[in-house]
């Protein structure tokens, strides 16, 4: 799929797609949103005719919460389950094949553009996404492109922009990350940081980069290895950096040092208004290029699961994998990163067993690297007879093997953010602490932990097969 407009007709003809007219963008839209993520495999929604906003000016909500729509984006198999999707993402994540982006001279983003006093952020329907957030915010499924001043590598992340008058949109990035980094080195120089926010894009850019890309490799490359083909993207005469030549709209200007705004609160990924209102950085816009008709991709963070957490969920599991396998870490089965703690907060994995300590190595390295460290709670460690995916057997070889005089092991001052309302110090939250809970059979007792009362699989498959006419509910 070449952009969101494809995108959208590829979902439509699989019956993905529901169109909803007449909704007002404040808070009402973002009530209908997020009733339909609650549960996996409801339809996408595309909002057209929002209160106060000329017709054909769309939202498009709940895009990444059906295993088949997140397959088709993927490229993959419509009926592709989650760990295979897991799988299919691990290969991919081994290296990162690139394809760098090819430079074209005009695109759909340039139908209209906006300069100077014909800026008007306010033409566009940004949702009031929550009844108690401060701001409308025109990105959150957005990508907010940056290019390092000392070694010309493009960044792109998800980070929230806030909508703050005609000209002034508003930016919160967590320390730490990427596009933190990039800004505090023009700030250190006296500089403003250009930058270019995409509010609607084919949705393999906004998988790539909501995701951890190691440092100093570009999510617009990285997106076209997903691809098989390279990204087309316009320099922009006004910010000099790329820009999707199909996005639907595109904000441009500059992040000056030391001019911040109250920006917030807003409903985040863990379900609560933890970052509050406090000063950010604001964008001084220069320029907006959009579309005829242009479509914002949103995506409501909110109490898990939400549409963040199905589609980050599969990929970051896939990732911390690639990542422990790389690290020379045997005989894992199974990652997951669990949708109730917004796929950061709480991970699973299986492994079978090979030497005393290895179920404490794993969830130790788990938590620890690079895809799993961020605002991580919880790590569980389970044995190879649990799916990752499947929460009561979870709690039951939680509650049946962990002893936690010794299967505990709590970690301080752990890499978080303000988002977590766990994190501290209070005046600048930036740390928390997390468990690791080792829920394998104990290694000393491995041999002769008391058995399973379950069927062995070869029975279990032999009485399906031979019942599956008269009884079609059983399964393996």
């Amino acid at each position: 799929m070449g952009d969101l407009r494809e995108w959208i007709e590829t979902m439509d003809t699989q019956g993905e797609l529901r169109t909803v007219c007449g909704v007002d963008w404040d808070v009402e839209l973002g009530v209908i949103v997020d009733q339909y993520q609650r549960r996996m495999n409801l339809p996408a929604l595309l909002f057209d005719e929002i209160k106060g906003h000329q017709k054909g000016f769309r939202v498009l909500a709940n895009t990444l919460t059906s295993n088949k729509r997140i397959a088709l984006t993927l490229g993959l198999p419509p009926e592709a389950s989650q760990m295979e999707l897991v799988h299919a993402w691990r290969q991919y994540a081994k290296g990162y094949p690139t394809l760098p982006p090819r430079m074209v001279q005009d695109g759909p983003v340039n139908e209209n553009i906006q300069t100077g006093n014909d800026v008007d952020l306010l033409a566009f329907p940004a949702p009031k996404w929550h009844q108690h957030d401060g701001n409308r915010y025109i990105g959150t499924g957005c990508l907010v492109i940056q290019k390092d001043p000392d070694t010309d590598w493009v960044n792109i992340g998800v980070y929230r922009v806030a909508v703050h008058d005609k000209k002034t949109a508003g930016l919160y990035i967590s320390p730490g990350k990427h596009g933190r980094l990039i800004m505090e080195k023009y700030w250190a120089r006296g500089e403003g940081c250009p930058i270019a926010v995409s509010s609607g894009h084919d949705p393999s850019l906004f998988f790539v980069a909501g995701l951890e890309i190691p440092h100093g490799v570009s999510e617009f490359e990285v997106a076209g290895g997903l691809k098989g083909e390279p990204i087309e993207v316009i320099e922009s005469q006004i910010t000099g950096l790329p820009i999707p030549a199909t996005a639907e709209i595109v904000i441009e200007g500059k992040v000056p040092p030391g001019e911040l705004r109250d920006e917030g609160p807003f409903g985040e990924w863990l379900g609560y208004y933890a970052g509050g209102m406090r000063p950010a950085p604001i964008i001084k816009i220069e320029a907006i290029r959009h579309r005829n008709d242009p479509i914002i991709l949103g995506n409501l963070p909110s109490l898990p699961p939400n549409d963040d957490t199905y589609y980050r969920g599969i990929l970051r599991s896939a990732t911390i994998w690639e990542q422990l396998k790389q690290a020379g870490i045997p005989g894992i089965k199974g990652v997951w990163a669990h949708e109730a703690g917004g796929s950061r907060m709480l991970l699973i994995l299986s492994i079978q067993q090979l030497y005393g300590g290895h179920s404490k190595q794993v969830g130790l390295a788990a938590c620890q690297c690079h895809a799993g460290a961020y605002a991580n709670r919880m790590t569980i460690v389970v044995d190879d007879d649990i799916d990752p995916t499947d929460t009561n057997r979870v709690l039951w070889a939680m509650c049946s093997r962990m002893d936690p005089a010794v299967d505990l092991e709590v970690l301080k001052r752990c890499w978080s953010t303000a988002l977590d309302p766990m994190s501290y110090p209070r005046e600048k939250p930036v740390f928390n602490n997390r468990v690791v809970i080792d829920a394998c059979r104990p290694w000393e007792r491995i041999d002769d932990f008391p058995e399973v009362v379950e069927a062995s699989p070869d029975v279990k498959r032999a009485v399906i097969e031979r019942w599956k006419d008269a009884l079609p509910e059983i399964t393996d």
